[in-house]
């Protein structure tokens, strides 16, 4: 279930407090990629093992954070960065 608009409005990454908005398919696609192969980690270090069916992502481009059943996993360690990727 994708979050709702207004929810989105409010939210905000919990470290740099910048915007939140839908991670596009195109690029959960490329992230969903990188996971299969193995190649992601949380900002906490743990990798990533699941591929994500929806995303949320900072307004800068350089945090990524899951949406799981609808929640928004919004904690610092769970963070996705970006700047693992090449491309993205």
């Amino acid at each position: 279930m994708p979050i709702d608009g207004k929810l989105l409005e409010i939210l905000c990454c919990p470290v740099s407090k910048t915007p939140l908005a839908h991670l596009e398919s195109g690029r959960l696609k490329k992230l969903n990629e990188a996971i299969a192969a193995g190649d992601v980690q949380f900002v906490g270090g743990e990798p990533v093992e699941q591929n994500l069916r929806e995303a949320l992502i900072t307004e800068d481009s350089k945090v990524i954070y899951p949406v799981v059943d609808g929640i928004p996993v919004l904690l610092e360690e769970q963070g996705i960065g970006t700047t693992q990727f090449t491309d993205f």
